[in-house]
């Protein structure tokens, strides 16, 4: 393991962990409040979790050199509302079983890369063109699913 894959790897652990530990914090009451995305607490922690996590996909397409899909800002949106809508139900015990498991893989997955991993680069269109395998986990968890995580805090008052 290198050490930028132990530091972010440390970053993306730390994160989780955070956010499990306020999924755990959260009454019944909290996880149905209202962020600025317009879904549920709950909702929106499976979302991190479900959507933001499997970002190591798309890392290990920049990994392989594969053509990453062509999404547009747009059609992500519009992807995340569905995931809403079709987990509007979810409960606080399947939340933390997907973050505590997905977690696990991403935090697994960073931390076995090299420097030369980090550092390949591939064509993101939605988010403005190449970016780095590093860039795209930290914006893809470290900063999107962050804005999530603070919406969660923001709604609860927490």
């Amino acid at each position: 393991m290198s050490e930028r894959s132990k530091k972010l790897a440390d970053r993306l652990y730390s994160f989780n962990e955070e956010v499990i530990s306020f999924v755990e914090s959260c009454t019944e009451t909290d996880l149905k409040k209202i962020g600025v995305e317009e879904w549920p607490v709950g909702v929106t922690a499976r979302h991190i979790a479900a959507n933001h996590y499997p970002a190591m996909s798309w890392a290990t397409m920049i990994l392989k050199g594969e053509k990453l899909p062509e999404l547009t800002g747009e059609q992500i949106t519009e992807n995340a509302n569905r995931h809403a809508r079709e987990h509007a139900g979810c409960s606080k015990s399947e939340v933390l079983e997907i973050l505590r498991d997905r977690g696990r893989k991403i935090v697994e997955f960073a931390g076995g890369l090299e420097d030369a991993d980090l550092d390949k680069a591939g064509y993101i269109p939605a988010f403005g063109g190449n970016m780095t395998a590093e860039q795209f986990l930290e914006m893809a968890i470290l900063h999107s699913a962050n804005e999530h995580f603070q919406s969660m805090k923001t709604a609860t008052g927490k």
